[in-house]
């Protein structure tokens, strides 16, 4: 499944915040589909850690003590190494599906610096209605029927609407 970009390219590889980690064991770890496992090992990329919640498992960060990073980062350019064919959950941040109180809600994740600019402009309002239309599809919520583990409780995400998954 393939998303619109939401945070234009530029703005991403100059960020320097997505792809890093202050715990290992972080919330905001990638988890993979099934299809997306199989389709790393099909492209015979370097094997990830994956962990048994089909989470990354994150690396050292080798320029910042006490830091993560996703095993896919190359952190000299700032690019993804699998930016083609990126999981399903990377191609949607920074907006994070939450659950909250037994309901699903597209949130956003107000860490990112592109979200502050932007979250009460035109474009923001226009996508969050794109992403709801897409996630609502009969496809998206066949998805997340069958990978509940990427629905999580997030915190410091913004609820914006909430999903009839």
């Amino acid at each position: 499944m393939k998303i619109k970009q939401f945070i234009p390219q530029d703005v991403c590889l100059s960020c320097r915040g997505c792809c890093r980690f202050k715990e290992m064991d972080s919330i905001l770890r990638p988890c993979l589909l099934e299809e997306e496992v199989q389709e790393l090992l099909d492209k015979q990329i370097p094997f990830a850690a994956i962990s048994i919640e089909r989470k990354l498992m994150l690396i050292p960060d080798p320029k910042q003590e006490n830091s993560y990073i996703c095993p896919f980062l190359n952190v000299e350019d700032n690019h993804c190494k699998i930016y083609e064919f990126r999981p399903f959950e990377c191609q949607l941040y920074p907006f994070l599906i939450s659950l909250r109180n037994n309901k699903i809600f597209l949130t956003v994740d107000l860490n990112c610096p592109y979200v502050k600019e932007v979250i009460h402009k035109k474009e923001f309002k226009e996508y969050t209605e794109y992403l709801s239309a897409f996630l609502n599809t009969p496809a998206c919520k066949r998805m997340f029927k069958d990978n509940p583990h990427l629905i999580q409780a997030y915190i410091e995400a913004l609820d914006l609407l909430e999903l009839n998954l």
